[in-house]
This record gives C-alpha cells, sequence and structure tokens, in this order.
C-alpha cells in the first residue's frame, strides 16, 4: 500500500522524502501507518527498479536534499497496482481501497467505475458474513460481542451506501 500511495503522490509532484511522508500523513494516517523506517528502504528499492529518479537540491554545491520525482515506468506500475485486487484481510482491503480512491483523479472514468463496483460487491459480501456472525453470537447474548458486531455491520452498510452513490456518480460521468 504505501508503494501504490507513493507513486501516487509522486505523479502530482515531485517531492523530498520530509514531505512524503507529511503527504501521505495527511490522507493515509486512517489507512496505515506511516515512517520513515518505511519511506526511505522503499525510495531506495523504487529507484533502483526505476520507478522513481532522484534529483538533488545544491546549495553552493552542497547537496541538500533528494527530490523523488516517477519516471514512466513508475506510472505504468501505479496503474498496474490500482487496478489489481489482491487477497488481502478485510482491514487492509478497505485501507488499500482508499489509498485509491484517493488518487481516482489519475484514472479514467470506466477504471474508477469498475473499482467501486469491484468494491461493492466485496462489501456486500461481507455485510452477508457479518449478518451470519451476529446471529451466531446473538445466540450467546453477550451484550458487548452484540454492540461490536453491529458495530462493524454498520460501518459496512454506512460504506455500502457511500459506494453506491459514487457509483452512480461515476455512471453518469462515464456516460
Amino acid at each position: 500500500m504505501l508503494e501504490l500511495a507513493t507513486l501516487g503522490l509522486l505523479q502530482k509532484e515531485p517531492l523530498h522524502g520530509y514531505r512524503l511522508k507529511q503527504q501521505m500523513e495527511l490522507f493515509m494516517s486512517g489507512c496505515i501507518s506511516v515512517n520513515y523506517g518505511a519511506i526511505y528502504p522503499l525510495l531506495r528499492r523504487l529507484e533502483e527498479r526505476e520507478l522513481i529518479k532522484v534529483l538533488t537540491e545544491q546549495e553552493d554545491s552542497i547537496i541538500t536534499r533528494k527530490i523523488y520525482s516517477i519516471t514512466k515506468k513508475g506510472v505504468l506500475k501505479w496503474k498496474e497496482k490500482m487496478l489489481e485486487h489482491p487477497q488481502e484481510s478485510w482491514v487492509n482491503a478497505r485501507s488499500r481501497f482508499m489509498i485509491k480512491f484517493f488518487f481516482f483523479t489519475y484514472l479514467e472514468p470506466q477504471e474508477r467505475l469498475k473499482l467501486l463496483q469491484h468494491r461493492l460487491i466485496i462489501c456486500q459480501l461481507q455485510l452477508e458474513n457479518k449478518e451470519k456472525e451476529l446471529n451466531i453470537v446473538s445466540d450467546d447474548r453477550d451484550p458487548y460481542q452484540l454492540e461490536a458486531w453491529r458495530r462493524c455491520r454498520w460501518a459496512i452498510e454506512d460504506e455500502i451506501k457511500w459506494l453506491n452513490i459514487q457509483v452512480a456518480m461515476a455512471k453518469n460521468k462515464s456516460v
């Protein structure tokens, strides 16, 4: 997810490591944790794979900081990651989708619609599973477990409502 976010942010503008971390924290703090121990090794790997290039700022012939910029190869890799659907946990899938949604501007309308519809199906399946689990927990009558399951169900139902609105808007824009 960090690779997807890094490549996405670098499409807008070249950034140095500190600014990249700040930008990630603005939108990803609810999705994943961001720390320097992960960012700089990732930037090094992306550079080795030629997905980004490093520019340097200099002052009086001294390199003051590295600026990272996405390459054409990086844009292609980003798009590939945007359109893939890896098998992962519910929590990671939710975080990954929100990161993807943040970068929808860079996708074609039909690609956006496809991702929204896929997420909607996943949420509907998850809701069905939560309903089954809620029925099992209801038999135990533990009030705290019951409320925890109800909260999970509510969050999924809320996401489904939001996704339906996004799908309708995406369909209008792609016509």
